[in-house]
């Protein structure tokens, strides 16, 4: 039995949905959000580094670029008028040798391409005086990447999306849907409910690609199935006493950005993500990766022993591309052209999702805007 008609439904309450279910309940009707979790953020959303990133690594013309750049700018402008802690740190990006320092000649000139001109290179002796403990030839300063709270960014989304009428529903698996007319026939936990909407914006995640599949797309054929990669943290203790973020030369095929130090707000280091792609979504944190988490780090902060370092925590990316695959964007489309119209579909958000999440959430508002303004 139909039970309800909604205007807009939005599948998924990470921080992307979220921020959709914001806008968008500040500007339409009957905004019902759907979350199979017993509460927000609890994939991907929290369980990352947790950085504001400038938009320094994409390729110039990729929505990554162009929204990370813009929602830089906007998240600092929401953490100030909502009180949200956040830091703005800055980030060194670190040679180790002449090859790495010609690289970071080639990541200026990338971050130049996507309008990012506030990056400065730093000296060996000036990189000395902001962080005794770094040693590196040559370092490139981000001033603008920061880091956040993502938990109180996530909180204001969702008490703005519900002080404006959106609904929000956890224990709400999608299991079905059905193009109906000029709406779609939404099923609820196998059936347990159903209801009618007029916009489906699916921004699922980890699982994104699968509900995508539950509404008819052929995955394959649209490029659309996600690979998960898994990112990897490790603690060290005592910390050592670093001011700003600190990442080693970006990896081949942008898989990851290196297992850099990060910082929480309360000042503590954390060393990771590192790249593994894996079958199942798990996140125990195997101890004999160790090694490697510390050959990578000791290239940059030697003063840090192996046996200091121990598992922290583990998130896992939903990529597009598999390992040795091209670089991919991320996906955010009206699937109108391919006979669903009204279906927006969100693959492949992921870093920098977070950074981006605001004007991704605009850009999505603009394509809901053709079925109900």
């Amino acid at each position: 039995m139909i039970q309800n008609t909604f205007d807009i439904t939005i599948i998924g309450a990470g921080v992307v949905g979220l921020a959709i279910a914001e806008e968008l309940s500040g500007l339409y009707d009957n905004v019902l959000l759907l979350e199979k979790n017993q509460s927000y953020g609890m994939e991907t959303s929290s369980r990352h580094s947790g950085v504001m990133h400038a938009g320094i690594y994409y390729p110039a013309g990729f929505l990554k670029a162009d929204l990370c750049r813009e929602g830089n700018r906007l998240l600092y402008e929401i953490c100030e008028e909502r009180e949200i802690p956040h830091r703005k740190t800055g980030k060194l990006i670190v040679a180790a040798d002449d090859k790495e320092m010609k690289e970071l000649s080639k990541i200026r000139h990338r971050a130049e391409m996507n309008g990012i001109d506030d990056l400065s290179f730093i000296s060996q002796k000036k990189l000395r005086a902001m962080e005794p403990h770094v040693r590196a030839h040559e370092a490139l300063f981000s001033p603008s990447t920061g880091i956040i709270d993502s938990h109180a960014l996530m909180s204001s989304f969702i008490l703005k999306a519900q002080s404006d009428g959106a609904i929000i529903a956890f224990h709400s698996e999608v299991t079905g849907i059905q193009p109906s007319g000029e709406t779609y026939e939404i099923q609820v936990n196998l059936g347990e409910y159903r209801f009618r909407t007029r916009v489906v914006i699916n921004c699922a995640g980890l699982h994104s690609d699968q509900v995508a599949s539950c509404a008819g797309i052929d995955i394959d054929e649209r490029g659309y199935r996600l690979r998960y990669c898994k990112g990897n943290y490790f603690s060290v203790s005592p910390s050592p006493k670093l001011s700003h973020l600190v990442y080693p030369v970006p990896q081949e095929e942008q898989l990851g950005l290196g297992v850099h130090a990060t910082l929480d707000l309360a000042g503590r280091v954390r060393f990771g993500p590192d790249t593994e792609y894996v079958a199942d979504l798990e996140y125990t944190v195997n101890e004999e990766r160790g090694d490697a988490f510390w050959q990578s780090v000791s290239r940059y902060l030697p003063g840090v022993q192996k046996q200091q370092i121990q598992p922290d925590t583990s998130g896992i990316r939903p990529k597009l591309q598999g390992p040795s695959e091209s670089y991919r964007d991320f996906v955010i489309i009206d699937e109108c052209t391919a006979g669903y119209p009204g279906l927006i579909n969100l693959i492949g958000i992921e870093s920098p999702g977070l950074t981006s999440c605001i004007p991704i959430a605009r850009y999505v508002s603009r394509l809901v805007g053709s079925y109900l303004d």
